[in-house]
């Protein structure tokens, strides 16, 4: 559907992530990402936030991280903790629905890296694989210290034909 279709634009605005401990998964995007904090820290609670969630008694706390590369008006990860919480598993990177989100990165190793030196982890190698029509994609799947998973990725354009 274009936008003419739908009457207005849409852009994207932010990712929910549901933290066990939103201090710490933020401060995580800050040093591994460059994530910066977008004031205020959000304490959401009361009648309206309960009828809004269907979670009685919710309590909603945390804040918005931009990423670097996208200006002022870039879209957000939204790092929310919710009271009550529901327990947490790790997802596989094959789960329907939201699986991750990709982070356009320089160097995929060097941010792989960082990740890893900042409590997350890896779930498979760098890989290198041209796409035919679309370029040359380095890719890793990784995961934050609270099992999010996260595509760094780098895309090289096609060469054109000599």
């Amino acid at each position: 559907m274009s936008d003419s279709d739908s009457g207005s634009s849409a852009r994207l605005g932010h990712v929910s992530l549901v933290a066990n401990d939103w201090r710490r998964l933020a401060d995580f995007y800050r040093r591994a990402l460059g994530c910066r904090p977008i004031p205020p820290e959000r304490d959401l609670h009361g009648d309206w936030i309960s009828e809004a969630t269907g979670i009685p008694g919710a309590r909603i706390r945390g804040i918005h991280l931009r990423l670097p590369g996208d200006g002022p008006a870039g879209p957000t990860i939204e790092i929310f903790q919710y009271e009550p919480a529901e327990p947490s598993s790790e997802k596989p990177v094959n789960r329907p629905g939201y699986a991750h989100i990709a982070v356009a990165v320089d160097a995929v190793a060097a941010v792989s890296e960082a990740i890893v030196d900042h409590g997350g982890s890896a779930v498979g190698p760098v890989t290198r694989r041209p796409v035919p029509g679309a370029g040359t994609i380095t890719f890793q799947y990784v995961r934050d210290p609270e099992g999010n998973v996260i595509e760094l990725q780098h895309w090289e354009a096609e060469s054109a034909p000599a």
